[in-house]
């Protein structure tokens, strides 16, 4: 199946998610976020067109050295059907996947899409909602904005409601690493 990507696959990514994981940067978004970390992903005509088939075969050769997959961009809902490909193999293979988006996990479920919700079925770790400008901040863990939240899929379908990832949620409260010293040279 055809799927519109940003960039090849990056391997070895230690920030898009816990443990080491390959990243999928889908190409095209519809938010558009002030002061996004990625907007080259915006465009819906940019990157490349490649298929599936060619991607689960690299992942197949890579895989087993990685914890999972992050599917990031752009927003990997837009090219649900194809992404569901990807991380349905994933899934198979025992590994974990997170994804970003920046519909909010309510807006995905009432969508009442079956490739939305198939690919949702296969994700384990949400991280939803639009980049808020107004509130980044760098002591948080894998996200940008304090709006967003970092969803535990598999129990919020169980459950029905959102179930947040506590460990996750909390602030990195790093400041002391980030002081600079003050210091007097002679």
């Amino acid at each position: 199946m055809e799927i519109r990507l940003a960039a090849p696959l990056q391997y070895d990514s230690i920030v898009d998610g816990e443990g080491m994981r390959i990243v999928l940067w889908t190409q095209g978004c519809p938010h558009n976020c002030i002061g996004c970390h990625n907007p080259s992903t915006h465009s819906f005509k940019d990157g490349f067109l490649t298929n599936t088939e060619d991607i689960i075969k690299d992942l197949s050769e890579n895989i087993k050295y990685h914890d999972g997959i992050t599917l990031s961009g752009g927003d990997p809902f837009i090219q649900a059907k194809a992404v569901n490909e990807i991380a349905s193999y994933i899934k198979s293979e025992g590994k974990d996947v997170w994804a970003y988006t920046g519909y909010d996990f309510e807006q995905l479920l009432k969508s009442n899409n079956k490739d939305i919700n198939n690919l949702l079925s296969n994700i384990d770790v949400l991280v939803d909602g639009k980049f808020i400008l107004e509130e980044f901040s760098m002591d948080l863990y894998y996200r940008g904005s304090r709006n967003q939240r970092i969803i535990d899929v598999k129990k919020s379908l169980k459950y029905d409601k959102v179930i947040l990832i506590d460990k996750y949620m909390k602030e990195k409260n790093n400041k002391s690493k980030y002081e600079k010293k003050d210091y007097i040279f002679v």
